[in-house]
Protein backbone atom coordinates (compact mmCIF):
# COMPACT_ATOMS: atom_id res chain seq x y z
CA UNK A 1 0.00 0.00 0.00
CA UNK A 2 1.74 3.36 -1.14
CA UNK A 3 1.66 6.15 1.33
CA UNK A 4 -1.58 8.26 -0.06
CA UNK A 5 -3.40 5.21 0.67
CA UNK A 6 -2.63 4.89 3.74
CA UNK A 7 -3.17 8.70 4.19
CA UNK A 8 -6.74 8.18 2.32
CA UNK A 9 -8.15 5.19 4.25
CA UNK A 10 -11.01 5.84 6.66
CA UNK A 11 -9.89 5.99 10.17
CA UNK A 12 -11.78 3.94 13.04
CA UNK A 13 -13.65 5.34 15.82
CA UNK A 14 -10.70 4.74 18.39
CA UNK A 15 -8.12 5.89 16.05
CA UNK A 16 -10.85 9.68 15.41
CA UNK A 17 -10.84 9.32 19.30
CA UNK A 18 -6.99 9.55 19.62
CA UNK A 19 -6.50 11.97 16.95
CA UNK A 20 -8.99 13.93 18.20
CA UNK A 21 -7.31 14.49 21.53
CA UNK A 22 -4.51 15.39 19.94
CA UNK A 23 -6.25 18.92 18.48
CA UNK A 24 -7.84 20.87 21.28
CA UNK A 25 -11.05 22.64 19.59
CA UNK A 26 -11.71 20.35 16.78
CA UNK A 27 -14.60 18.12 17.27
CA UNK A 28 -16.46 15.90 15.38
CA UNK A 29 -20.11 17.49 13.78
CA UNK A 30 -23.34 15.81 12.93
CA UNK A 31 -21.89 15.53 9.44
CA UNK A 32 -19.23 13.11 10.28
CA UNK A 33 -16.65 16.14 9.70
CA UNK A 34 -13.80 17.56 12.21
CA UNK A 35 -14.33 21.18 12.07
CA UNK A 36 -12.73 24.18 14.27
CA UNK A 37 -13.77 28.00 14.40
CA UNK A 38 -11.13 30.41 14.50
CA UNK A 39 -12.13 33.78 15.89
CA UNK A 40 -9.96 37.24 14.82
CA UNK A 41 -9.78 40.23 15.62
CA UNK A 42 -11.67 41.27 11.76
CA UNK A 43 -12.39 40.76 8.37
CA UNK A 44 -9.60 41.76 6.93
CA UNK A 45 -7.33 38.78 9.17
CA UNK A 46 -9.80 36.53 8.85
CA UNK A 47 -9.55 36.80 4.95
CA UNK A 48 -5.91 36.63 5.52
CA UNK A 49 -5.87 33.59 7.23
CA UNK A 50 -8.57 31.92 4.38
CA UNK A 51 -5.89 32.73 2.02
CA UNK A 52 -3.12 30.75 4.11
CA UNK A 53 -5.48 28.14 4.48
CA UNK A 54 -6.20 28.01 0.68
CA UNK A 55 -2.86 27.64 -0.03
CA UNK A 56 -1.99 24.82 2.69
CA UNK A 57 -4.71 23.50 1.05
CA UNK A 58 -4.12 23.32 -2.61
CA UNK A 59 -0.30 22.16 -1.90
CA UNK A 60 -2.16 18.77 -0.29
CA UNK A 61 -4.89 18.77 -2.97
CA UNK A 62 -7.04 18.55 0.18
CA UNK A 63 -9.57 21.24 0.47
CA UNK A 64 -11.78 22.08 3.99
CA UNK A 65 -15.21 23.87 3.96
CA UNK A 66 -14.77 27.06 4.70
CA UNK A 67 -16.95 29.81 5.88
CA UNK A 68 -16.24 33.51 6.71
CA UNK A 69 -18.43 35.09 9.31
CA UNK A 70 -16.72 39.14 9.59
CA UNK A 71 -14.18 37.84 12.41
CA UNK A 72 -14.57 33.96 12.40
CA UNK A 73 -14.10 31.37 9.79
CA UNK A 74 -15.29 27.54 10.10
CA UNK A 75 -13.42 25.30 8.63
CA UNK A 76 -14.64 21.80 7.98
CA UNK A 77 -12.84 18.23 6.62
CA UNK A 78 -13.71 15.06 5.50
CA UNK A 79 -12.09 12.87 2.57
CA UNK A 80 -15.34 12.96 0.88
CA UNK A 81 -13.25 10.09 -1.91
CA UNK A 82 -12.81 7.71 1.13
CA UNK A 83 -16.37 8.17 2.97
CA UNK A 84 -15.03 9.70 5.85
CA UNK A 85 -12.46 10.87 8.13
CA UNK A 86 -8.75 10.27 6.93
CA UNK A 87 -5.21 11.19 8.45
CA UNK A 88 -5.37 13.96 5.40
CA UNK A 89 -8.32 15.64 7.21
CA UNK A 90 -6.19 15.50 10.50
CA UNK A 91 -2.88 16.39 8.67
CA UNK A 92 -4.28 19.71 7.41
CA UNK A 93 -6.14 20.85 10.65
CA UNK A 94 -2.60 20.76 12.42
CA UNK A 95 -1.50 22.62 9.51
CA UNK A 96 -4.04 25.12 10.43
CA UNK A 97 -3.47 25.32 13.94
CA UNK A 98 0.05 26.36 12.94
CA UNK A 99 -0.92 29.75 11.32
CA UNK A 100 -0.96 32.62 13.03
CA UNK A 101 -4.18 34.59 14.83
CA UNK A 102 -4.37 38.38 14.42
Amino acid sequence: MSNDQIKASKLTPTQLDILLKELPDWKLNSSGEIEKTYVFTGFPQSLLFVTAVGLLAESKNHHPDILIQWNKVRLALITHDSGGLTAKDFELARLANTLPII
